[in-house]
């Protein structure tokens, strides 16, 4: 039922053919249109209770602030546990939550204070989600049908936030604002059941024990500062989010203040973005052919630029819808590309670390930039935070092209290649020394493999690197790493993968002979 084929039938609607990635991408649109009315709902009392723009731009940043401040424990939770017991937890946590709120609600007890609490909650189960989530992808399309299944789940979102924030509007106005609430509580129902239904197929259990949550925590963010392909990932992301943020700060204040709308116009704005968001999905498999990741990023820079510079000086409703459409294709744009180059740059070992140190970027640069962009606007207007945040789009652009996205992807499945160690009496600090026999025609590409081989050393752990040379024999380097257990070690020789083999291989492509490795262990 939920096995996946060995061969992809291709095309961008392919990861359909799997029953469990189509049951579950309709059960999180459906989940998602219903944080998306909570989201609206809770925009849109705010100002009601506390108009104030800094206090409004709070709600966006409690949403957003749990990703940054949990992402990276979460990641390691959801590397080291079981991911769909995780998720169904979690879901039954968010489901008590979303009924605390309507109730509250509908009682009329609810303060500015208490609403961000109870977002902010809402958003601690979000974070707790998202990399479990992300990183379960892989597992239910095939490999090469996985770009596609990353814009199916963009664009599930944003069919979200196309229906969502219209019906919460309309709920609104015609039955009162407590419904959104309600409803997505009802929403997060239909998620557990899904997850209920799943049973992924059993993976081959490791030998190894499990890592200490702490000990996860550290390995993810040592690989993370290690790979230069997700730091890369990183930079971009953190150059426009910081700024786009101020487009979804700003919204509910440019739909009640400036254009002095309802909750109806503020749903309708939203829904705006999220039909612009699907049709950029539908649009960008095209797009991404013939720009490339990097001119994409580029191009939904520029759109989301355009779109705060439309709101600030073109006033009027349509105005306003248009650059919707706008930026729903330009996020989606930006977005996707983001989202498939950070998963392209991550083995499955390492997945929802690596995933949540992504999205703890992306959600620390929304969150600092809402409580930014609404400290301005409280102190200048919203029309200057809005082309203040503009500028800053265009000015990250050249600053950022050379951290560039293209040409990322490697193969992370594991070589296994290595052989296997010998049993170790315990599980103390290991040194690894490896002699390397290299004519001194080759020293200097020998050594320029090697500092890339350091980093893949890094990245796994190892510390106290060091490339020696025999002052006897100039011919004969050495190499040597230590780490800090044998347990460590044995990790290492499970997760090396095949592109960390291509770059072995093409080191021992210029030895005259096997290198020789000697393993030592302390023993006091």
């Amino acid at each position: 039922m939920t096995a996946i084929p060995q061969r992809a039938t291709g095309g961008a609607w392919a990861p359909f053919g799997q029953t469990a990635f189509t049951v579950l991408w309709g059960a999180t649109v459906v989940s998602n249109i219903g944080t998306w009315m909570n989201d609206v709902g809770a925009g849109w009392l705010m100002t009601s209770l506390a108009p104030s723009p800094q206090i409004v731009a709070m709600v966006q940043a409690a949403t957003t602030l749990p990703v940054f401040l949990f992402a990276i424990l979460a990641g390691a939770v959801a590397d080291i546990v079981d991911r769909r017991r995780l998720l169904l937890v979690v879901n039954i946590a968010l489901s008590v939550v979303a009924f605390a709120v309507a109730a509250v609600v509908q009682a009329e007890a609810m303060t500015p204070v208490l609403l961000l609490v109870f977002t902010f909650l809402l958003g601690s189960g979000a974070a707790f989600i998202a990399p479990a989530w992300q990183a379960i992808v892989p597992k239910l399309v095939p490999r090469s049908d996985l770009t596609a299944a990353v814009a199916l789940n963009s664009m599930g979102i944003n069919i979200s936030r196309a229906i969502g924030p219209a019906v919460a509007g309309m709920l609104i106005a015609a039955f009162g604002l407590v419904w959104p609430f309600a409803l997505n509580a009802v929403s997060t129902l239909v998620v557990i059941a899904a997850l209920i239904w799943w049973k992924p197929a059993k993976e081959a259990e490791s030998t190894l024990p499990p890592e200490h949550l702490i000990g996860a925590m550290v390995a993810g963010l040592r690989y993370a500062a290690h790979t230069r392909a997700l730091r890369l990932v990183l930079v971009r992301a953190a150059a426009f989010f910081l700024f786009a943020s101020a487009f979804w700060a700003m919204l509910p204040l440019v739909a009640r203040v400036v254009l002095n709308g309802g909750a109806g116009l503020y749903g309708g704005l939203l829904a705006s973005v999220g039909v612009g968001a699907v049709g950029g999905a539908l649009l960008l498999p095209g797009l991404r052919a013939k720009l490339g990741p990097d001119r994409t990023v580029m191009a939904g820079t520029a759109g989301t630029a355009l779109v705060l510079v439309t709101l600030a000086v073109v006033p009027g409703t349509v105005p306003a819808l248009l650059a919707g459409l706008v930026a729903g294709a330009s996020w989606i744009a930006v977005l996707s590309s983001l989202n498939v180059a950070a998963q392209a740059a991550l083995p499955d070992w390492v997945r929802a670390r690596g995933l949540a140190i992504y999205l703890t970027v992306f959600s620390g640069a929304m969150s600092v930039g809402s409580l930014g962009w609404g400290a301005v606007a409280t102190h200048a207007s919203i029309t200057a935070t809005l082309l203040v945040a503009a500028a800053g789009l265009l000015i990250a652009v050249p600053l950022t092209f050379w951290a560039r996205l293209s040409g990322l992807a490697e193969d992370h499945a594991p070589a296994h290649h290595w052989a296997a160690p010998v049993a170790a009496a315990n599980d103390a600090p290991t040194t690894i020394w490896i002699a390397y026999d290299v004519p001194e025609a080759h020293h200097d590409r020998f050594t320029r493999l090697m500092q890339q081989q350091k980093a893949s050393r890094r990245a796994h752990g190892a510390y106290g690197w060091v490339l020696r040379q025999d002052t006897f024999d100039p011919t004969r380097l050495f190499e040597s790493w230590h780490e800090a257990s044998w347990l460590s070690h044995l990790r290492h020789h499970d997760r090396v993968s095949l592109a960390e083999k291509a770059l072995q291989d093409e080191i021992r492509a210029l030895l005259t002979a096997a290198p020789q490795i000697h393993h030592t262990i302390g023993k006091a």
